[in-house]
């Protein structure tokens, strides 16, 4: 009861040194507010990234073409084989028959069609188009492929596929890096500007210290108003994040550029960054009053 007791009064000490710090704490919450919105800004920045660099990896496969004597048991114990691989799953494996890729060759282009159907058999081959576990063992999985006994070739866009897999790499580390360093920024600017809320209140900290209040006792009213602070300010971040991403998700489609780099779907994503926020807009909160009471007053 007396924990209950203490952590009640903190709390409305809390409150009551917002109101009447009235200008400070405005300082403060727009600190936090200005910076936060930076945050939510490269965390919806970086989640879409991070989605469709994810969903272009899935589009990088291998192709897998087949000797044209192959019988259907040959091909069955090749896809077998190649499920048996360290980084292919059997669901990711899609047969194609070699009649299946005429059909669609034709329909593309009337100049194909014209040399396809004068040709007494299909030229093309059976193959498997198959995805891998990591990207970045394309090459590795596509050598142990071709080693498979009735498999003329496998090819997966050598060259190009590392480079895009080195791209994908580099876009996922900036945008975390990008992340992290306005973690920082946020921490400092809000921890600085609670020193100020702090230094004008010495006099009063100082009284506390001199009648033998402990240290907790000092810091715990001033933890809880970084707390409140921290909230508050990452209220309005929070609130342009669901509207403003729904907003333009809803303007764009759900892409970018065509259905080039699709969007991460509201519903979950902006709740995940408005509670990322608000847990962020308050440890920093309490963090900044934390650093500013035990350093800057040397409590």
């Amino acid at each position: 009861m007396r924990m209950l007791r203490i952590l009640k009064r903190n709390i409305r000490d809390a409150f009551k040194s917002v109101f009447r710090n009235f200008s400070l704490s405005i300082a403060s919450i727009t600190c936090s507010t200005i910076t936060l919105i930076l945050v939510a800004i490269a965390l919806v920045v970086s989640g879409n990234v991070n989605n469709a660099t994810s969903e272009l990896k899935k589009d990088l496969t291998i192709e897998v073409f087949l000797n044209l004597d192959v019988t259907q048991s040959d091909i069955e114990h090749i896809k077998t084989q190649i499920s048996n691989l360290p980084n292919v799953k059997p669901e990711n494996i899609n047969y194609i028959n070699a009649d299946v890729w005429k059909s669609e060759l034709i329909k593309e282009s009337a100049d194909i069609e014209a040399i396809l159907t004068t040709l007494d058999t299909n030229p093309l081959r059976n193959s498997f188009e198959v995805s891998v576990d990591d990207v970045n063992e394309l090459s590795e999985t596509t050598q142990n492929i071709k080693k498979i006994n009735g498999v003329f070739d496998a090819k997966y866009g050598e060259g190009k596929a590392e480079n895009f897999i080195k791209i994908f790499d580099v876009i996922e580390k900036v945008t975390i890096i990008i992340v992290v360093a306005l973690i920082i920024v946020t921490a400092f600017l809000i921890s600085n500007t609670i020193k100020l809320t702090i230094f004008s209140r010495r006099n009063e900290i100082e009284i506390m210290r001199l009648v033998g209040t402990s240290n907790t006792v000092i810091r715990l009213p001033f933890l809880f108003e970084g707390f409140i602070l921290g909230i508050i300010g990452s209220i309005i971040p929070a609130l342009l994040t669901i509207y403003g991403y729904v907003l333009a998700y809803d303007k764009l489609g759900g892409y970018i550029y065509s259905n080039i780099i699709p969007l991460i779907k509201p519903f979950n994503f902006v709740l995940f960054v408005s509670l990322a926020l608000m847990v962020l807009g308050a440890l920093v909160g309490m963090f900044g009053s934390y650093r500013a009471v035990r350093k800057y007053l040397k409590i």
